[in-house]
């Protein structure tokens, strides 16, 4: 059985040690979505730090049509925040780039740009910038690689989705931000849609091995074999000297 609050109160120190170790005094600087990781890892690290060293960084692309849920997971933890629009540098790059993007460039271009905007602000404000990954979506590259798969520290990348929801629950965040449906943003359908399986049948996958549909256990396993890659560091050539 997952025991919810030992791991909460277990990540609650290990990001005090990363902090003790990597930043004596540093602010944890965390890219606020409006769903569940983002809250969750800015909640533990108010735990962690208190909510004078959290800051959060709302980076709508336009217009974002959820934005008053990040507003409301500030506002709940009461940590500082800037909202910064990244339309203008999304556009200029897209402007200035002499041919067609793919289309997988254009969905992954405004995450590399937030967290250039992370790093900005982090460098800025004497911090440290938080990845808000979590073991489900890694498993099957479920983020962008230079995007929001990277950070300085990682509190949730080993829990997965249904263990994150029972933590959300006992740090008090509001039902709303938990049990938020993810998705994109763009194509109007829910990230299970889109994967083609639930985050409890993967979940479960994942701690156990069981699954009884075997279509969507291929596809589990062809898209964790496809994506390994953007979870190890990248390859460096060794010279034999």
């Amino acid at each position: 059985m997952f025991d919810a609050l030992k791991v909460k109160n277990d990540c609650v120190e290990w990001i005090r040690d990363f902090f003790e170790k990597n930043g004596k005094g540093c602010n944890a600087v965390i890219g606020i979505s409006g769903g569940k990781d983002s809250s969750i890892v800015a909640a533990l690290c108010v735990e962690a730090l208190g909510k004078d060293r959290v800051i959060g960084v709302l980076m709508p692309n336009g217009e974002q049509s959820d934005i008053d849920m990040a507003k409301l997971l500030v506002d709940h933890l009461g940590i500082k925040h800037y909202i910064i629009n990244i339309k203008d540098a999304v556009d200029g790059v897209k402007n200035n780039i002499p041919f067609d993007l793919s289309e997988q460039s254009v969905i992954n271009l405004p995450p590399r740009i937030r967290m250039s905007v992370l790093y900005a602000v982090s460098q800025s404000n004497n911090g440290r910038v938080a990845n808000t990954c979590n073991l489900s979506e890694d498993w099957v590259g479920y983020s962008t690689r230079y995007g929001d798969s990277v950070g300085d520290f990682s509190p949730c990348s080993n829990i997965t989705v249904a263990e994150m929801k029972q933590i959300g629950a006992i740090l008090g965040l509001p039902d709303v931000l938990i049990n938020k449906v993810p998705s994109d943003g763009l194509s109007g359908m829910s990230d299970e849609d889109k994967l083609g399986f639930t985050y409890a049948e993967l979940d479960r996958y994942i701690r156990t091995g069981e699954i009884e549909d075997l279509e969507k256990k291929e596809r589990i396993d062809y898209l964790h074999r496809i994506n390994q890659f953007k979870l190890e560091l990248m390859p460096s050539f060794k010279p034999e000297i």
